[in-house]
């Protein structure tokens, strides 16, 4: 019974509507899948490792003046001033670089090949949530003589391209040099000792020697009790790195920022944006394509109108009679889902070898997100779909038996 009620409805059924519909609801899940599953791709790019864009941050330093130099004048950043920054609209967080307060000798070697290295140098700590790299080795055990410790990738890149070319020593890599480990010996107190320092990462963000945050602060009560910590750089993690409050304000303050901080908050502001608009057109044209379905479907409806209240008066239940036309929507639902999925994990191969290349320890995901939110979108789609159908139907049903009473 049910396929000669779906034979007498479908008489009227206009396939180039339904065509509009089907394809601009593939285009626009299409748009809006692929934006999801491209940002989870990419999103270990900016959040792992030494990404610049994990978060819009800021180094913050005071300029210094010659009169200022000559004057002996203090160029750290005093809690007042820490304090009314925080208190600035555009800003989100701050973090104090802790410099050691006790002296820091490092000798590096490696004897097979003829390298041996050694320096005073300094180091410096941020709170971890400002460390741009992995977290796993990043602690200190007073109880075990080895310093975790993170320099910027540049340093790298002058060793490997300056002094090693000059001298024809080898370059070393990240992986051969995270084996290196230094030997660190620390004065202060009246106090010398000796320590393995273990580099345990590379930065881009931030251009200092830098130690655990715990084991400046206990290297500096025992190494400097009788002197505090003063900040000379902050590091600011801001809202928007657009906003031009940030440069008036430091031009207010005569403070300055390090690199291209500015200029990589930018782009990273940018980029989301336009990940932003993009998701939203895709959402707009599936939002258009639902319209233009309801829109067949009722004109469907008003078409067979006549045949409906028949149907419905010789005592086919409002249910059965709209079953053809649940079964039509949600069969396009689900076409226009698996297509959409199978073409994000078909362009999906294409840009993920491109990214691999570029990162090769990067390791994407599976296909879940972009599987998780179509799945969501067709039962959307779908139950908005049911309900209106549903209610035209009904509509038709109580306007028959209200005529006929």
């Amino acid at each position: 019974m049910n396929r000669l009620v779906w034979k007498l409805l479908r008489q009227h059924i206009s396939v180039g509507q339904l065509t509009g519909f089907f394809l601009a609801n593939l285009f626009g899940m299409m748009i809006v899948l692929l934006s999801v599953q491209f940002y989870r791709d990419v999103l270990p790019v900016f959040t792992d490792g030494d990404s610049f864009m994990k978060k819009d941050y800021i180094i913050a330093t005071k300029k210094i003046s010659t009169l200022g130099s000559f004057a002996g004048k203090s160029n750290t950043f005093t809690k007042d001033e820490i304090e009314d920054l925080q208190q600035q609209s555009f800003t989100k967080s701050i973090g104090a670089f802790t410099p050691s307060l006790f002296k820091v000798s490092a000798g590096l070697g490696m004897q097979e090949a003829g390298i041996r290295l050694s320096t005073e140098m300094f180091f410096e700590a941020v709170p971890d949530e400002y460390v741009d790299v992995n977290l796993d080795r990043w602690h200190f055990d007073p109880d075990t003589p080895v310093i975790p410790i993170i320099i910027p990738r540049n340093y790298l890149n002058l060793y490997n391209f300056g002094f090693a070319q000059s001298r024809s020593l080898p370059k070393l890599s990240e992986g051969v040099m995270s084996l290196i480990q230094m030997d660190i010996m620390l004065r202060g107190n009246g106090r010398v000792e000796q320590y393995k320092g273990s580099i345990v990462g590379f930065s881009n963000r931030l251009n200092t020697i830098l130690v655990p945050q715990s084991f400046m602060d206990w290297a500096n009560r025992n190494f400097a009790p009788e002197k505090e910590a003063q900040p000379s750089r902050l590091i600011v993690e801001v809202k928007n790195p657009t906003d031009t409050a940030i440069t008036d304000y430091f031009q207010q303050k005569n403070y300055e920022t390090e690199g291209n901080n500015l200029d990589a908050g930018k782009t990273t502001y940018f980029l989301r944006l336009i990940t932003g608009i993009v998701m939203g057109v895709g959402l707009f044209i599936s939002i258009l394509s639902f319209y233009i379905l309801m829109l067949s479907i009722f004109l469907l409806l008003q078409k067979n109108t006549v045949k409906l209240e028949n149907l419905l008066l010789i005592g086919y239940s409002p249910t059965r009679v709209a079953l053809p036309y649940y079964v039509l929507t949600v069969g396009l639902n689900i076409l226009v889902l698996l297509l959409a999925i199978g073409s994000v994990a078909w362009i999906r191969t294409y840009y993920t070898e491109v990214i691999q290349t570029l990162f090769p320890q990067l390791t994407t995901g599976s296909l879940l997100p972009c599987m998780l939110t179509g799945f969501i979108l067709f039962l959307a789609v779908s139950l908005l779909n049911i309900l209106a159908i549903r209610r035209k139907i009904i509509s038709i049903w109580q306007g028959k038996v209200t005529s006929q009473s």
